[in-house]
């Protein structure tokens, strides 16, 4: 009892530690996206003059400010000759805002296509998310909040200077020398298991080993097998001892992704692990001692998990002696231009292709032009890092041989399809479903049509939501054809057809809902009609 107390107290230690500190301040800020010169993309400049005295302004010009790297020494201004030297204007708005003043005979500036004429006007909302500036066709530049003072440690291997990356590796390096279990959020593909390396690297186990599993791939009847070790003929198959992955990992550090998918079973022998420092193998008789260090990841809202009685809530509060969100890309757009970058560079390596991106010819064409980069940074990335990786990947590679990026017409609409809105634009949205199913045919032109490439991943599984999955009530709702609704489902990262789900979870869930096909449509969030041919299938029931 003695000891659990001691736990408790060194892991509220844990939560505390630095919190004292003074918050930084939020200034607007400038961050390259893109310039004829790739290598200067990340590089920054704080607006810091509007804050430090009420009523002054920020000028941008082609001469000045002078923009650097965080925490760099080399600072230099944008000098593209194409950029006037008559600058532009930032003072501060309404609300904490920031109003852009152009001169008529100055530089075009661009925001989302438009040309800026005279003043507009940011809100702090249009800041937090992040507003791009195309300035002549030739440099993009993100406005943006950011701190003003140097924030943490070291990049600790994440790319990224934002406010998010930043908390981070704070986190990583407050949690990194302590032997407790860290639990780390966020959505998939937003770099998770990258942190946990980070704790690894940081932690007191960093020459031990590092094993990585995910959990959602294991098969659910060897999964304790794999975890825990087995013995011979403990199962059909089994011809030796396993050791199993925390064996594995003995004297360093065990990272399961995906931990929300562990099989009840298997939640008890984690509880068992963290409590006892002993694993008990399948088919064996005495429990094995190990050292292991546990670093568990999940998308899954856990709690949720807890509340449907799919998760054990001592579970969770022993994986979590320190959590550690990840923020999604869209949360952290001053970090796109310099990941895409650094994915860009790995795979122009391979190519032998790398001098690409470092050029000192400031009338070059930009390599990474001005319209793709909007577009890179004001797409919503459902994927994530991953995704972003993946589309620097496609790319390169496409590009292979050209003196630019070349961006096929199926990308384009891709990352055309789910953009932030533009600032000061009102969305049109159609009438409900309801009404409009019940107009006469020939009427569609009464009503609001839409491109399905306007509708993005989260506003299309919204939509489907609210129809209860009925594909032709979605499509009405959203103002699209229907046999949109399946092109844009079978590209979505977010939204499961029934052909993906496995013949076990059909059977579960059909089990678990007493064969109420609504109320299985509702959790497995698929198509009725589908679902029921799944279900007839597999020989469960239906009409």
């Amino acid at each position: 009892m003695q000891k659990k107390i001691s736990d408790d107290l060194s892991t509220t230690a844990v939560h505390t530690r630095g919190r004292q500190a003074l918050a930084p301040v939020i200034v607007p800020a400038l961050t390259i996206v893109s310039h004829p010169q790739p290598q200067r993309i990340g590089e920054r400049r704080l607006l810091s003059e509007m804050v430090a005295a009420a009523g002054r302004t920020a000028s941008l010009s082609r001469n000045a400010p002078d923009f650097s790297r965080p925490g760099g020494l080399l600072a230099l201004p944008l000098g593209d000759p194409f950029i006037s030297r008559k600058p532009v204007q930032f003072e501060p708005g309404a609300r904490g805002g920031v109003r852009l003043l152009v001169p008529e005979d100055g530089t075009q500036v661009k925001v989302a296509g438009q040309s800026v004429v005279g003043c507009r006007e940011f809100s702090p909302e249009e800041l937090t998310a992040g507003v791009p500036l195309e300035l002549s066709e030739r440099v993009v530049l993100l406005l943006h909040h950011a701190s003003s003072t140097e924030r943490g440690p070291g990049d600790l291997g994440m790319v990224g200077q934002g406010e998010g990356v930043c908390r981070v590796r704070e986190d990583v390096a407050r949690v990194a020398d302590l032997n407790v279990p860290v639990l780390i959020r966020g959505e998939t593909g937003s770099g998770k298991e990258l942190v946990a390396r980070a704790i690894h690297q940081h932690s007191t186990r960093r020459d031990g080993p590092f094993v990585s599993v995910n959990l959602g791939a294991l098969s659910k009847e060897l999964v304790s097998a794999e975890l825990f070790g087995a013995r011979k003929g403990a199962y059909t198959g089994a011809t030796g001892d396993r050791d199993g992955f925390f064996r594995a990992a003995h004297g360093g550090t065990l990272f399961l992704d995906e931990v929300g998918e562990a099989p009840p079973e298997v939640q008890v022998a984690l509880l068992r692990v963290l409590e006892t420092g002993e694993v008990f193998p399948v088919g064996g008789s005495a429990p094995v001692r190990v050292d292991v260090r546990l670093i568990t990841a999940t998308d899954a809202n856990l709690e949720d998990r807890i509340r449907q009685g799919l998760f054990k809530a001592p579970l969770l509060h022993r994986l979590a002696g320190f959590e550690i969100q990840v923020p999604p890309l869209r949360e952290r757009r001053e970090d796109i231009g310099p990941l895409f970058m650094h994915f860009a560079r790995q795979e122009l390596e391979t190519t032998g292709e790398a001098q690409r991106l470092t050029s000192s010819d400031p009338r070059a064409e930009p390599w990474l032009t001005t319209s793709l980069a909007v577009r890179l940074v004001r797409y919503a990335w459902p994927g994530n890092i991953r995704q972003l990786r993946n589309v620097a990947r496609q790319l390169v590679i496409g590009s292979r041989g050209l003196s630019g990026l070349r961006v096929d017409a199926r990308l384009e609409q891709e990352l055309d399809s789910a953009a932030a809105p533009v600032p000061g634009q009102t969305v049109s949205t159609r009438a409900p479903a309801d009404t409009a199913t019940e107009e006469p045919d020939g009427a569609d032109d009464k009503v609001a049509r839409r491109k399905p490439s306007d509708v993005g991943e989260q506003e299309l599984l919204e939509a489907l939501r609210a129809s209860s999955w009925d594909l032709k009530a979605a499509a009405d709702r959203l103002g699209i054809p229907r046999s949109s609704v399946y092109v844009l489902i079978d590209k979505s990262t977010l939204i499961r057809t029934a052909r993906d789900l496995s013949p076990e979870e059909i059977s579960r869930c059909f089990q678990e809902c007493q064969g109420d096909l609504d109320q299985m449509v509702r959790r497995l969030e698929v198509s009725k009609r589908a679902l029921q041919r799944r279900v007839r299938e597999l020989g469960l029931g239906g009409d």
